[in-house]
């Protein structure tokens, strides 16, 4: 009788693997790049004068969180080419990952949002006051004073923002995507469900490298960025 668990298998399932980790590193990046983007907006609209702006962008960043990842991607699979047919726009022939990279960058904004927010609050508004009154303009006064402090403050939060769309990036592969999770899958019924146990612990370590060297990266960048800010206030 075959072992239930076989180490070698394990051990053989993870170059079987890694080269789908392209798909979710595209998918990644992508909704880092417009959910960063769309972040700012928000997070601009947060910190606007205007009551109406403050009040949707605040709707936004509460009917996000609220919703599942799961359920928001079901939602923009099947409701925009719904709602786009029902304008005689035909999407169904779309690539899967748009809508991923559309679920995930909808969501990560909402995050990235607070981020944003939370970290140029953090910086004392004297400093800007104090940059414009020595002749920068608001705009020089923001980028050079303001932003590279926010940003300091930011990379943790952003670090963590990061590694959990990477892990809520998994569900992609409910909708046919064919990433690192989607490939598991197919072993695992390519070989009728037997050594799924291997196949998921493979995985397992996959992610839990991956987080790990993003944690660390961030880690370092911090400490970086923080001993230029520390060579500042101690001058």
């Amino acid at each position: 009788m075959d072992k239930y668990f076989d180490v070698k298998y394990m051990l053989d399932a993870i170059p079987m693997l890694i080269p789908f980790l392209k798909v979710t590193f595209i998918v990644t990046s992508l909704s880092v790049l417009f959910g960063t983007l769309l972040g700012m907006i928000i997070a601009a609209a947060k910190m606007s004068r205007s009551g109406i702006a403050r009040r949707a962008a605040s709707v936004y960043t509460t009917t996000l969180r609220c919703t599942p990842s799961i359920v928001l991607l079901f939602l923009t699979y099947y409701g925009i080419p719904a709602l786009a047919g029902s304008f005689g726009i035909d999407l169904n022939d779309i690539d899967k990952s748009v809508f991923v990279v559309i679920t995930f960058s909808l969501q990560f904004a909402a995050a990235m949002s607070e981020v944003i927010r939370t970290s140029y609050e953090a910086i004392d508004r004297g400093q800007f006051e104090a940059a414009v009154s020595v002749g920068l303009s608001p705009v020089q006064a923001l980028w050079r004073i303001i932003v590279p402090q926010s940003f300091v403050v930011a990379l943790p939060n952003f670090g963590n923002s990061l590694i959990a769309l990477i892990k809520e990036g998994a569900l992609a592969y409910t909708i046919g995507l064919i990433d690192i999770i989607g490939k598991a899958s197919l072993i695992i019924a390519g070989n009728y469900n037997a050594h799924a146990l291997e196949t998921y612990l493979a995985l397992s370590i996959i992610y839990w490298v991956l987080s790990i060297v993003i944690e660390q990266v961030f880690l370092r960048l911090e400490k970086a960025f923080s001993k230029g800010k520390q060579a500042l206030n101690t001058a």
